[in-house]
């Protein structure tokens, strides 16, 4: 994510005084919230969907994770990368091409 996009997040908040309610507990419970309404896009339809809704509900799911990062000081790019060195372990291409199992069925 560029930069300057996230610094207009960062001040959005400060603008309006809302790091107050930004504890991780809030913005973790906000993510999850805007993940349930990213969920519901998709309720009566795997195809049937309003993309533009979708973009909403997913833009706001971003926004309270970068607040997170921010309020937790943590680096997008580092936890990605620690994740991501997991999943590969847990999910060698050798084992996992094509398949939907779980890393302790395979």
């Amino acid at each position: 994510m560029r930069e300057e996009t996230i610094k207009r997040i960062l001040q959005f908040t400060v603008d309006r005084d809302w790091d107050q309610f930004h504890s991780p507990a809030n913005l973790a419970k906000s993510i999850s919230i805007e993940a349930n309404e990213l969920l519901e896009c998709f309720q009566w339809s795997d195809t049937g969907y309003d993309i533009n809704e979708v973009k909403e509900e997913l833009a706001d799911v971003i926004v309270y994770c970068i607040d997170m990062l921010d309020k937790l000081n943590l680096d997008a790019d580092e936890i990605v990368n620690a994740k991501m060195d997991k999943n590969e372990a847990k999910y060698p291409v050798s084992k996992a091409k094509g398949k939907a199992t779980k890393y302790d069925k395979l």
